[in-house]
């Protein structure tokens, strides 16, 4: 005979809203198993049903369901859905004090042992058991990265930015005030960047997806040449202009500039750039294309403001030239013919429905995360006062 249910619930609207959106979102496996016995235990919509038969619907054990309606009917919904650990368990009564959690802390911001490209949990289990008098387990050392938020496994390729440099503040504050302006069809911000991009041909033809396996693609290609793909963004409307060309220097860099002065923007008075250092990125590159009187008409239209060095982060295109690449060219292209009539299919369907580009890094804001790039003043006059007392003492 099925045990009748002691812990009975009748969802209202907005708990069952509230409920399913935590089962859409949530990324804890408990937490949506709670939600989905909650959902088949509601009365409001159905007959009311056994608990063996909400545990089949939730693919869970019947305690598991008892507890979570009891729960649920005791304290409410957040108490059903965040269940505390018992503090007599075993797995509760972890052996890490902060002391211990410190040391723990200490050494996975360390380089790793000698011969290992990083920190893993075997290892860190192996070194901690020399240092501390206390074993831990590989999950309980888990626990300790996961609960600050460390994870020593992984590592990024970033543009880190010098200390204390006037010059690296003055251009990304110079920047960052040109992208706080409001737009202005007569003078337009656009932004640039470049990347190099190799061509691959397949060597074997991909297997195609079927239902039950991926598409699988042979290791093995051919190396067909590089190309350099330009991205001109536009950060007030996010249009995307791209061009491609097989060489990099001043004169493709020119011709792009161009393009953009005379057919984008023919009626602007000014087009505002912004874009990095490279070598090739200068009106001087102007003067290799065309004409004096070209180059010089040319230059007259352009208001450059350049990029810090070591800060290309700060360059929106970046941002173009990242979606462009996760939507387009993210794959193995052959040709360059094949990659211009790609680049064009891709940047008409963007530009009909462009992705918003919420940039929020302001000059307020830099001063306060960024702070350890701003010069000392204090420092700066104390150092002055110091050079003109050497000076007064020498005469």
């Amino acid at each position: 005979m099925a045990r009748q249910r002691a812990y009975r619930i009748s969802l209202e609207t907005e708990e069952r809203k509230a409920i399913r959106k935590i089962l859409r979102r949530s990324n804890s496996t408990n937490r949506r198993t709670r939600c989905t016995i909650l959902l088949n235990a509601d009365e409001s919509k159905s007959d009311p049903s056994t608990y063996q038969q909400i545990a089949e619907r939730s693919g869970v054990t019947v305690p598991t369901v008892i507890d979570t309606l009891s729960k649920f009917c005791k304290d409410g919904p957040v108490a059903a859905l965040n269940p505390r650990r018992n503090p007599n368990s075993d797995v509760a009564n972890l052996k890490a004090t902060g002391d211990i959690q410190a040391k723990v802390i200490a050494k996975a911001c360390t380089k790793s042992s000698e011969g290992r490209v990083r920190w893993t949990l075997t290892l860190l289990e192996e070194e901690l058991a020399v240092i501390l008098e206390t074993k831990l387990s590989r999950s309980t050392i888990g626990r300790i990265l996961q609960k600050n938020d460390l994870r020593p496994h992984l590592s990024e390729y970033w543009c880190i930015p010098p200390q204390a440099d006037a010059e690296f503040v003055a251009a990304m504050e110079d920047v960052l005030d040109v992208y706080q302006q409001p737009y202005d069809e007569k003078y337009p911000l656009w932004c640039m960047d470049e990347k190099p991009f190799q061509l691959l041909d397949e060597s074997r033809n991909p297997l195609p997806m079927r239902p039950g396996d991926i598409t699988r693609i042979d290791d093995e290609y051919i190396r067909n040449g590089t190309v350099s793909v330009f991205c001109f963004i536009q950060p007030h409307t996010v249009k995307i202009i791209h061009a491609e060309g097989p060489t990099r220097t001043a004169i493709d860099w020119s011709e792009k500039v161009k393009f953009l002065v005379d057919e984008v923007n023919p009626d602007a008075k000014k087009v505002i750039l912004v874009m990095d250092n490279l070598n090739t990125h200068n009106t001087a590159s102007l003067y290799k294309a065309f004409p004096p009187e070209e180059a010089r008409r040319i230059a007259r239209k352009l208001e450059i403001h350049y990029t810090p060095k070591h800060g290309s982060w700060l360059d929106i295109a970046e941002i173009g030239i990242n979606i462009m690449t996760r939507e387009c060219l993210n794959r193995r292209i052959p040709d360059i013919e094949t990659l211009r009539a790609e680049l064009k299919a891709w940047n008409e369907a963007y530009n009909s429905a462009p992705t918003e580009i919420n940039w929020q890094f302001s000059n307020e804001t830099s001063r306060v995360k960024l702070k350890s790039l701003y010069p000392d003043i204090d420092r700066n006059q104390e150092l002055r006062d110091q050079l003109r007392q050497k000076k007064s003492l020498i005469k």
